[in-house]
């Protein structure tokens, strides 16, 4: 929560692609500009050309904060601004069920703070591993006579 709102759009295009989104070609995550973006955040291009692409939304937000309908519906203009037939708001917040309802009949898939912060830790995304245990069961193929 202490970085900066360019940090945590940075963030979400690093997840995705660490996700699997995204091809293997250069630019295939993009953070739009900061100021006159139309609404949106990031674009991950899933093939060379950009025929297929994701439109994302990411609102560093007060963990207590809850994103409501007319948030999904600005991000839905801004979608068909774009042309776009489907959309990420990722945010640190919450979402109302009103916000729920509209990202649903939209198209749009929405990820709270809890998801986002398993989803980082799932990924590897600002964590590191600090230690691992290996666990041994006795082999019992290695004692038959066999």
């Amino acid at each position: 929560m202490a970085q900066t709102p360019d940090f945590f759009e940075r963030l979400v295009v690093q997840l995705l692609l660490k996700m699997g989104y995204g091809g293997p070609f250069e630019d295939a995550g993009i953070v739009t500009r900061s100021t006159g973006d139309g609404g949106i955040d990031g674009i991950i291009k899933e093939d060379k050309l950009g025929f297929s692409q994701i439109y994302i939304q990411a609102k560093r937000w007060n963990p207590d904060t809850t994103v409501n309908r007319p948030e999904i519906q600005r991000f839905s203009g801004a979608l068909r601004d774009e042309g776009a037939s489907r959309g990420l708001f990722i945010t640190t917040a919450q979402f109302s069920n009103g916000a729920k309802q509209s990202a649903e009949r939209q198209h749009i898939v929405l990820v709270d703070g809890e998801t986002l912060t398993k989803l980082m830790i799932e990924y590897d995304i600002g964590v590191s591993v600090s230690q691992t245990y290996s666990v041994k069961k006795l082999d019992s193929d290695f004692f038959s006579d066999d």
